[in-house]
């Protein structure tokens, strides 16, 4: 049964995340809601994998791409201190970007932030024993050509997004963004389990990922992190070597708690517990819609994109059925999915360590406790 600090009681939520746990869809998990400024569910069960010990509310997990809004908020808090403009070229701040091709001196910051730089792709992206090496990472960046002219698709950055946002922060402040995300956005909030890649030394106290086998899933997925197999994700996902990498796209360290601490503070305007991190207008620039797509060139699916953020009103957002196009939020492999509606004023944050069919099981399990939070908090 889940460890469960609810201080409205309501049971059905619970019964559901224990229900979940008892079905097999994933090993542990934890959930983290929202009203407002008060945390008003806190959830964790299962194990940490198939052997594993008792899940709780501090078990670090593997975030997947739920790091890429931990991150592109380094490049916020550089826009308001006034080092950089959204509209900026990257060029004006990491002069050699274009080294492969002049098209580049059109990529914006805005373009970065919002999939649509026109190389959603890298060769790095399938080549893991790779992305130790933070050099060799921007050497290809800089040498990539476009795929697509700069601000005329969308198309998710699953990879190169984290690349980009790291390598920008870096130029500007002399930081590498493992060290600026920490300084500046995990520390100042309390996000004390919370951190790109793991920098502890200790990989094996993050709760292990479970590829599901293929009799376990409804079709064997063609979508995801760089296209692989849950067996395969998994693999990666508990690899030491990419678990202590630094790749911002996709292997933030995190907890609900965490992530639900994070969601809140930007539904609240940038502020929580007396910490700010960025100022209300700064957010909504954040969570303003950019882009929407009937197509994406990466996930082949509707998208709605904001500057770090997935927006809400897409058909396949993993927010919730009863979600509203206002919401914002992201999702990781394997249901990590974290979001904020400001028209409730909720913030939820799930997190299990179980991956399987990307359009169907992930979105009907957190759909399933979405939609219960919304019918107990979203009146």
């Amino acid at each position: 049964m889940a460890s469960v600090t609810n201080t409205h009681g309501e049971d059905g939520i619970e019964a559901l995340f224990d229900r979940q746990l008892e079905v097999g869809l994933q090993h542990g998990a934890q959930l983290v809601v929202y009203d407002g400024t008060e945390r008003v569910v806190d959830l964790a069960g299962g194990t940490t994998g198939p052997d594993g010990e008792a899940t709780t509310p501090d078990t670090r997990h593997l975030i997947w791409s739920c790091t890429k809004p931990l991150v592109g908020t380094c490049v916020h808090q550089l826009v308001e201190d006034g080092q950089i403009a959204y509209d900026d070229p990257v060029v004006d701040h990491w002069p050699s970007f274009d080294r492969g091709d002049e098209q580049k001196q059109e990529v914006t910051v805005r373009h970065v932030l919002s999939h649509q730089t026109g190389m959603p792709t890298s060769p790095l992206d399938g080549d893991p024993a790779a992305w130790g090496d933070w050099e060799g990472i921007v050497d290809t960046m800089e040498q990539q050509e476009l795929q697509d002219e700069p601000g005329t698709t969308a198309a998710y950055h699953t990879m190169s997004y984290g690349w980009l946002v790291g390598e920008l922060v870096r130029q500007v402040t002399g930081t590498r963004i493992e060290e600026y995300a920490a300084e500046n956005v995990f520390e100042p909030l309390g996000l004390d389990q919370t951190s790109v890649g793991v920098r502890d030394g200790r990989p094996e106290t993050v709760a292990d990922v479970a590829g599901f086998d293929i009799f376990d899933r409804c079709r064997d997925p063609t979508e995801g992190l760089v296209d692989l197999t849950p067996e395969d994700a998994a693999g990666l996902g508990n690899s030491p070597g990419v678990l202590q990498s630094v790749v911002p796209a996709a292997n933030g360290i995190s907890t609900a708690r965490d992530l639900g601490k994070f969601f809140a503070c930007m539904a609240n305007g940038g502020a929580l517990d007396g910490t700010r991190l960025l100022e209300p207008e700064t957010v909504d620039k954040a969570t303003e819609l950019q882009i929407e797509t009937a197509d994406d060139g990466t996930l082949s699916r509707p998208m709605r994109y904001a500057m770090g953020y997935w927006r809400g009103g897409a058909v396949s957002d993993l927010f919730g059925t009863l979600s509203s196009p206002e919401t914002f939020g992201h999702v990781g492999l394997g249901s990590v999915v974290a979001w904020a509606d400001p028209t409730t004023n909720l913030t939820f944050a799930y997190v299990c360590n179980g991956i399987r069919e990307e359009s169907y099981e992930h979105a009907a399990r957190v759909n399933q406790l979405a939609d219960a939070v919304y019918q107990v908090y979203g009146n």
